[in-house]
């Protein structure tokens, strides 16, 4: 049996059929770009060998230790320099003579009666073909505990694939609750199954700093603590639904009782490593000149008014904006960036940039001086004047400054990558800038999955079902060639302000966050939203053995 995907049909296809139609098809999410499906099936044994490249030694023991847990079998590795086909009963790893036309994250999957062949220009593609290979076998593969007497098969299929975009991303809001190294760690697991590249890490807020600034220490000292738990009035009675995996867990609090936490840097390099190791980036943001509430509440000089300042949700957060007309601010963020370069050794830094209270500046003598010494008529060109300040640093250190879509007011730095929420996409690409598309109605998931508000946990507000987020098109449809290029992908938001919990947080992501994975990484006309669901169903399943808890989709959705 032979089945196009995305509808591309294989030069070797000599007939072709729907892969929506068949039920045998494999449930992959993404979707891989190409893939035809044999006859027959390969069985895992407890004496399969695991063969490598030299190269590709780590992504091959990387597969054996994910099979192992569920099938219990110590698979053993071994290096293989002298051939390009794998022996009976063994799943070969390797690079060489791969296609280079696949591109950077592309590979090719051959499954046989008696091998599996997974074959990639780089260790990325290799370790995106096993992320594949573990969805070919029985969703069982995916539990916890050694799953006894079963029989660990997958079928027979070819499989071309690489991704659409560059940037397949997801944000976490680890400011308005903190998540611990262990939780974050599990969500990164979580995106790597999906082919997801990008970890978007938002460790400063208004509600809280999560990042030790060893030249700074008041930052975690005092930015990284409140008084209590919410930064929301807690939900109305019978009106929302609030499970018990929805609270925030007991170690997140300290020895004084107050909430909060905060990350050493050995943890940061222990994150960024883990992420690697799965071929993930992780992109810091460091908010500026907005939402900096927690810094101010530790060195209030850097703003207009001088404070006070308080993490407390109940408490005013006053101006919460750095006062560009200190040249010691700059001076204190320019030694925050330092840390953070030496910690992060991805291109991108994100300075956020978004909803600055700029009413403050216009009340600020000292910041209406320097409006007047540059030639300014308005506050946009002030946050101007700051971001291009920032970016400016950020370049000469060899990084690319990121923002949300208000750097673009004002006037954007040159060396700026525009991250699109309320808009300007277009204006930033065709000016040739790169862009990140994560609009509200398509990207945050913090919204509620249902208008059914008393059967879902509360949120923020709005509403974004899984249907809505499979539907989702990065590249603007006012945009075109070549300025569409600029598009480097599109990524998830889960800001946490109702989200206090792992759990929680997995319920707002999954199944969501699958949608938006095959959005990212499949071609646009591959998309059916019934095919979509019946291969949902059987990742359900995954989840389940994962131990995720995701939200289940109704009948009517």
């Amino acid at each position: 049996m032979k089945l196009p995907v995305a509808g591309l049909c294989l030069t070797f296809l000599t007939t072709t059929t729907a892969f929506a139609a068949s039920t045998l098809a494999p449930a992959l999410i993404p979707q891989p770009q190409k893939l035809e499906l044999g006859v027959g099936e390969f069985h895992l044994r407890p004496d399969t060998k695991i063969l490598a490249s030299l190269a590709s030694l780590g992504t091959a023991k990387q597969l054996a230790a994910r099979l192992r847990p569920s099938t219990g079998y110590p698979l053993k590795v071994h290096t293989k320099f002298f051939s390009d086909t794998a022996a009976d009963n063994a799943i070969l790893l390797t690079t060489r003579n791969a296609r280079t036309n696949l591109g950077p994250e592309g590979y090719e999957l051959t499954v046989s009666t008696h091998s599996v062949v997974l074959r990639a220009p780089t260790q990325a593609g290799l370790f995106y073909g096993a992320q594949t290979l573990r969805q070919l076998l029985p969703p069982e593969i995916f539990s916890t505990n050694v799953v006894e007497d079963f029989n660990w098969q997958m079928p027979c299929v070819r499989i071309e694939d690489w991704p659409r975009f560059k940037w397949r991303g997801l944000m976490l809001d680890v400011s308005r609750h903190f998540y611990t190294k262990a939780e974050v760690e599990k969500i990164l697991d979580l995106m790597a199954l999906y082919k997801l590249n990008r970890f978007h890490w938002h460790l400063t807020d208004d509600q809280g700093w999560r990042i030790e600034i060893k030249k700074y220490p008041r930052l975690t000292q005092v930015g990284a603590w409140r008084d209590q738990s919410s930064v929301v009035p807690p939900n109305p009675p019978e009106t929302n639904a609030h499970p018990a995996w929805a609270e925030p867990a007991a170690g997140k609090f300290g020895p004084d009782g107050r909430y909060g936490g905060f990350y050493t840097q050995q943890d940061i390099r222990e994150v960024v490593a883990y992420a690697a190791a799965r071929h993930i980036t992780v992109v810091p943001e460091i908010e500026m000149p907005g939402h900096s509430v927690a810094a101010l509440a530790a060195y209030p000089h850097f703003s207009c008014s001088g404070g006070p300042y308080s993490t407390n949700a109940k408490a005013g957060v006053g101006d919460g904006i750095y006062d560009p007309a200190n040249p010691g601010t700059f001076k204190f963020l320019e030694g925050v960036l330092t840390e953070v370069f030496r910690l992060f050794p991805g291109q991108y830094v994100h300075i956020g940039g978004d909803e600055v209270r700029k009413e403050y500046w216009a009340k600020s003598p000292d910041c209406q001086a320097l409006m007047k010494q540059e030639g300014f008529t308005n506050a946009d060109q002030l946050q101007s004047y700051f971001v291009k300040r920032m970016a400016a640093f950020i370049g000469a250190h060899g990084k690319t400054p990121i923002g949300w879509s208000e750097i673009l007011q004002g006037g954007l730095a040159t060396n700026a990558v525009v991250m699109d929420w309320i808009g300007g996409a277009v204006e930033a690409a065709s000016a040739g800038h790169d862009v990140v598309m994560t609009p509200t109605t398509y990207c945050y998931f913090d919204h509620y999955q249902s208008t059914n508000h008393a059967t879902e946990p509360r949120a923020i507000g709005g509403f974004l079902p899984l249907k809505q987020v499979y539907s989702f098109e990065p590249v603007p449809a006012n945009l075109p060639a070549p300025d569409d290029s600029r598009i480097l992908g599109a990524q998830a938001n889960l800001w946490t302000e109702y989200v206090a919990s792992l759990p929680h947080a997995e319920y707002m992501l999954f199944p969501r966050l699958c949608a938006l994975a095959e959005v990212v990484w499949s071609p646009k006309d591959a998309r059916n939203w019934k095919d979509f669901q019946q291969r949902l169903a059987v990742n359900e399943r995954r989840l389940d053995e994962s131990g995720v808890n995701y939200r289940r989709q109704t009948a009517a959705e």
